[in-house]
């Protein structure tokens, strides 16, 4: 509709260059709000928008106005998981996705329930009518940097200024250096190798069929483009 239309090209205008055309024949745009978005350092505001085959979110620079930092998500990659009420987070769940998962909490509890059930329905409707397939695999939801004074692995090692922490892309703990200085392919994530810890490299290399998945010597360095810091702002 002419509506659907410009309500699309608003979220279009928002996002400005940063972001990737929306407007497509037959997409609609469901819903949109804030949601709190957990992050590596704290819980940060983030804008949603749920379209019937996308789920977008970005950073808010000026409310209803400006954002930036697109993610878009195809709803056939998520799947929802709801979190038990816990302290100061309340009205949770998970977003599961092939390339990075992660948690999110609405304001009230009927937010919480409306979210999920909007989605869940955009996922279930468009898996109909597409005939395509929800993804078998999710990525590892990363355990909160301030969950970990020490190394998750080798339960020993204390983290400091100098003695960083560091997320397996495969099991999301929170482990130091020594215990994930090796990289594994994870192509749902990523076209580069990626830091895991030393359990799930034993375990993945074990299960790899295919010698050119993984590199025995490709050290994780800070250097890469697919260190630690690049969930900071996501």
């Amino acid at each position: 509709s002419e509506a659907n239309a410009r309500r699309i090209g608003l979220v279009e205008g928002c996002f400005g260059s940063a972001g990737q055309p929306l407007a497509v024949p037959g997409r609609v745009l469901v819903g949109e709000g804030v949601l709190t978005k957990a992050c590596r350092k704290r819980p940060k505001p983030r804008q949603f928008f749920l379209f019937n085959d996308l789920l977008i979110y970005g950073n808010i620079i000026i409310n209803k106005k400006k954002y930036n930092k697109q993610h878009i998500i195809p709803l056939e990659e998520v799947k929802l998981k709801s979190l038990e009420d816990e302290a100061q987070f309340k009205n949770g769940w998970l977003i599961c996705t092939r390339g990075k998962s992660f948690a999110v909490y609405a304001a009230t509890a009927t937010e919480k329930q409306e979210w999920m059930a909007h989605i869940n329905k955009c996922i279930d409707d468009l898996l109909k009518k597409s005939g395509k397939k929800a993804a078998a695999e999710h990525a590892a939801v990363w355990i909160p940097d301030s969950e970990a004074n020490t190394c998750m692995h080798c339960k020993k090692v204390q983290f400091t200024l100098v003695n960083r922490r560091h997320h397996c892309r495969k099991c999301g703990l929170v482990v130091c250096n020594g215990c994930s200085a090796r990289r594994f392919m994870l192509p749902a994530q990523s076209s580069k190798p990626l830091r895991v810890c030393n359990s799930c490299y034993d375990e993945l290399s074990k299960s790899s069929n295919n010698q050119d998945f993984h590199s025995k010597e490709s050290k994780a360095t800070d250097s890469s483009g697919e260190e630690d810091s690049d969930d900071e702002e996501t």
